[in-house]
């Protein structure tokens, strides 16, 4: 389970599917997605997005890239997908976090883990 969740931190922008992360743990895709969910509380998909979420949020706070660019880099096929799923992780779109995180000047340890989603 740690060498797929790995392998989610490393290549969260790559398309990644239940089957290639349960050949990289050496069990089936059911017995993966269940004992995913009960090691880490989440199911594979939403730990992924989580993560994409997150680097979202730190490049929404430190450049200026469009919205747009920065829901491709960090691995989301729809803009629309992406604002959606950074509303339902975070509690605000994409551009309401980018105008709050720049009007706060928090040093970025503190906005980091202020910030950081917890579902």
């Amino acid at each position: 389970m740690l060498r797929a969740r790995d392998a989610m931190d490393r290549a969260y922008a790559q398309p990644l599917d239940v089957a290639a992360l349960a050949r990289i743990a050496h069990v089936s895709e059911a017995h993966f997605s269940r004992v995913f969910r009960a090691t880490f509380g989440e199911t594979p998909h939403r730990y992924l997005q989580r993560r994409r979420v997150e680097r979202a949020m730190f490049l929404l706070r430190e450049t200026d890239r469009r919205v747009t660019d920065i829901s491709f880099e960090v691995g989301f096929n729809s803009p629309g997908t992406f604002s959606r799923t950074f509303h339902d992780i975070v509690g605000r779109s994409p551009r309401e976090y980018r105008k709050q995180a720049a009007a706060t000047g928090v040093p970025t340890c503190f906005t980091m883990a202020w910030a950081r989603p917890s579902a």
